[in-house]
């Protein structure tokens, strides 16, 4: 839920959300610009991590299980993924009305106009032929 959906959220500074994973069910690696995000684990266990900015690219994650917290700080890239057998269900809040998502792959492979195929080869050490599938997956 945010502002946009629940009007009565206007002004409270928040979104939250509850999320219902399939067993090997994830949310990509994506960043909210202008919030913070906690989850809480209600079933289920999953994975989640973020990474830190330049210079050291620090990777830090942790499995939760029932009743654990995690703080994603803003503006850092992260991901969520169901480790557990079963579902999980996890409550997300973000300290922002507004928060926005930038989903990593669709920022990159899905930019409308297409970002060049040639740079993106030779940004991300692929072929041509790769991002340029990448990309015609992601141009949905």
């Amino acid at each position: 839920m945010n502002v946009a959906r629940v009007p009565g959220l206007n002004t409270l500074g928040l979104t939250v959300a509850r999320l219902d994973f399939l067993p090997s069910g994830f949310i990509p690696p994506h960043l909210h610009p202008r919030g913070s995000e906690i989850l809480t684990v209600l079933e289920g266990s999953i994975e989640v991590g973020f990474v830190t900015t330049y210079p050291n690219y620090k990777h830090y994650s942790k499995v939760l299980e029932k009743g654990d917290a995690f703080v994603v700080p803003v503006g850092l890239v992260h991901y969520q993924r169901n480790v557990a057998d079963g579902n999980a269900v996890v409550f997300g809040i973000v300290n922002s009305q507004n928060a926005g998502i930038n989903v990593v792959t669709n920022a990159v492979f899905g930019a409308k106009p297409a970002i060049c195929s040639q740079f993106l080869s030779n940004a991300f050490q692929l072929d041509k032929k790769t991002v340029e599938e990448l990309q015609a997956k992601f141009s949905i």
